[in-house]
């Protein structure tokens, strides 16, 4: 037994330091894209592989653009319906966070999150839709180290360049090319307001887009002038 605790501590010592060194990888690669756009992400890596599977020739349908030239309904209705406490926060809404806790209990299921956009950033840049806990925490420090190296503005300009919007569909620019035959910069807020409401489950409402989904985009409408953007 006294034989194995040395190994033991060395096993334990490594296992901290490849840790360490990861996190290290991470914040690197946060840092380049505070400053260079992402080329991939991890979400749009783990759909082309299932698009592929099908079609080994599919590809995904994305176009980065420049903050300036995304519609600013577009922008005040992704803060209103996913993070309405955007430019306040350093990257979690805890009050947010404690509604969703009692929205769930009170359901006996999953139905809020409190994610916020940053949060949901951090996931799609390096993560998976997986909901263990060891993802989550990886994710809030991912989270943390966007916060403390990105500005807000750009936090937002990756988020909706990136963002899944459909199946295989990712970013404002290819969403209102393919909804509305449009770029991202002349989207008028009724069209805002119908896209931000679709980012919960974006492949689902691609396919239906029923009347409880519109009332929703209805009320984003009306919340908007009220989001503040960087």
């Amino acid at each position: 037994m006294r034989k194995a605790l040395p190994w033991l501590g060395r096993g334990l010592l490594a296992a901290v330091l490849l840790l360490l060194f990861w996190q290290a990888v991470l914040l690197t690669q946060v840092i380049w894209w505070s400053r260079f756009d992402p080329g991939s992400t991890s979400f749009m890596r783990m759909r082309l592989a299932e698009l592929r599977e099908a079609d080994p020739q599919a590809r995904l349908r994305q176009q980065w653009v420049p903050y300036e030239r995304i519609s600013v309904h577009l922008k005040r209705a992704v803060v209103a319906a996913e993070d309405d406490r955007f430019v306040d926060h350093e990257g979690f809404d805890w009050e947010g966070i404690q509604r969703a806790l009692e929205k769930n209990e009170k359901k006996g299921r999953n139905v809020a999150g409190g994610s916020t956009i940053s949060q949901q950033l951090a996931k799609n840049l390096f993560l998976s839709p997986s909901r263990s806990w060891l993802r989550k925490g990886q994710e809030a420090v991912i989270t943390v180290m966007i916060e403390k190296t990105w500005d807000k503005r750009r936090i937002l300009e990756v988020y909706l360049n990136v963002v899944e919007w459909g199946n295989g569909l990712f970013g404002a620019e290819a969403a209102a090319q393919r909804y509305y035959g449009i770029s991202a910069a002349r989207l008028g807020p009724s069209q805002a307001a119908r896209l931000a409401v679709m980012l919960p489950n974006p492949r689902r409402y691609e396919r239906s887009y029923g009347p409880r989904l519109a009332a929703h985009a209805n009320r984003i409408e009306r919340r908007m002038a009220y989001s503040q953007v960087p």
